[in-house]
């Protein structure tokens, strides 16, 4: 009897110690990179040229927000004979198409309701900008999501970037709607957390980032060699940055070119939108996994890190969490059907499931503490907002453990998210000057 009990009490011991320690050894490295960003600052780029550039934004029915960013576009400190905007019209049932060229934007309009998604509509855009265009000379190409705005230097900043020989490079993603409610401010800090304390430290430390959706250019060269946009998976994205660095590309960041982006503010539409991402990963992960493992054993010098780091970034942590409590919930009502009549059984599933919950949201309170307090100056809205919603970012994350379980099981489709939040970037531009002046004056 004492043999048995000891030995399944150390069955579910182990179990859960080896799934902790097995996430322990795999993502402390992030630690590493919080260490590096707060005591290292990343390099500093100055172009020596001026680099001409198209610029692709993919829009579905998007006519309340695609021309503040088109005029965001227009405003840059940075010469505007050297941008030329591409707007494609993705089965838009709206006037978005119209909208975009009364702002200044050359629009391809594209009707096709089988091949479903951004990725292909970059495709379309591209390949209609080589068929009519193609003499232009465009040296890199821009991709930005409608609901975006941009800092009036956004394209210096990634020109000096570009300039330094980067293939492709992310930029600052920062939030339009920080102050909404909990779920968008949930978002802003994700992102600025993984621009702060992520790409930065790839960064500085001279390995490839990632690109996260948005705001990112990629080298003429780099297209032309791949015969379009040819990252069709559900994060096309992520699925262009594990592509790149299985073929020994290295992805640059900007931290000085900034981005606003518009966030989700119905549980419902994040929901979706997060599925996507989650159904996404995992998609990536199934194409791309074993050679992002067989480069981190045969890549060249300096490029096994970043096919670990990436391999990390697609691979299904979340997961280890889900078994790790679905294994203990099995043990309780295992134990709740006199399968398994003992009390310390029970107390050492439900300790663990406890524990496991408990300490990711303790990790992602300490983060969502970390990264507010590093960027306060860049998340517009008031301080007890701030304050608020460091508390609630736990809460955001951890709807993402049901949201990965269902990804599992969905059937993958692109569900577009409507826009409506229109801001002009001179917005921007006015609070920060005055929270610059608050800051002096204390």
């Amino acid at each position: 009897m004492f043999d048995q009990l000891f030995s399944e009490l150390s069955f579910v011991d182990i179990f859960n110690f080896c799934v902790f320690l097995t996430f322990t050894i795999c993502y402390a490295y992030q630690l590493g990179y919080v260490l590096v960003t707060l005591t290292r600052k990343p390099p500093k780029h100055i172009a020596t040229v001026n680099h001409r550039f198209a610029v692709l934004v993919s829009a579905r029915n998007e006519r309340a927000v695609i021309g503040d960013l088109i005029h965001s576009i227009q405003v840059q400190n940075y010469p505007q004979e050297l941008i030329d905007i591409f707007v494609i019209a993705d089965n838009c049932t709206d006037d978005t198409a119209e909208i975009a060229r009364a702002a200044g934007a050359h629009v391809f309009e594209r009707e096709n309701h089988d091949l479903v998604g951004k990725g292909y509509a970059l495709d379309y855009g591209y390949k209609q900008i080589q068929r009519y265009y193609g003499d232009k000379g465009y040296e890199a190409y821009f991709v930005f999501d409608a609901d975006n705005v941009l800092d009036v230097n956004y394209f210096r900043e990634m020109n000096n970037t570009f300039d330094s020989g980067a293939i492709a490079s992310t930029s600052y993603r920062n939030s339009k709607n920080f102050d909404s409610n909990w779920i968008s401010a949930g978002y802003g800090v994700w992102f600025l957390r993984e621009a702060k304390y992520l790409n930065q430290s790839r960064l500085t430390l001279n390995t490839s980032c990632a690109v996260s959706g948005t705001g990112f250019f990629i080298a003429a060269p780099v297209l032309e060699k791949a015969g379009g946009w040819k990252w069709h998976l559900l994060t096309e994205d992520i699925e262009f940055s594990t592509s790149t660095i299985c073929e020994g590309g290295r992805i640059a960041y900007c931290p000085d070119a900034v981005l606003y982006d518009e966030q989700p503010t119905t549980f419902k539409d994040s929901w979706n939108q997060r599925e996507r991402w989650a159904k996404g990963f995992y998609q990536v992960f199934g194409k791309y996994g074993m050679r992002l493992v067989k480069g981190v054993f045969t890549s060249k010098k300096g490029h096994k890190f970043a096919c670990y780091d990436m391999l990390m970034t697609i691979a299904p942590g979340m997961l280890l969490t889900i078994v790790s409590i679905i294994f203990n919930a099995i043990i309780l009502v295992m134990a709740s059907m006199g399968l398994m009549s003992t009390g310390q059984m029970i107390a050492s599933s439900a300790s663990s499931i406890v524990f496991c919950l408990v300490n990711y949201m303790l990790f992602m309170f300490l983060f969502g503490v970390l990264t507010t307090f590093t960027e306060w100056d860049n998340i517009h809205t008031k301080s007890s907002n701030k304050v608020k919603y460091m508390f609630t970012f736990p809460l955001f994350m951890i709807t993402y453990i049901p949201i990965a379980i269902a990804a599992l099981f969905m059937k993958p489709e692109w569900k577009p998210i409507k826009h409506n939040i229109a801001v002009n970037v001179s917005e921007y531009a006015t609070a920060q000057s005055r929270e610059k002046e608050e800051v002096a004056l204390r």
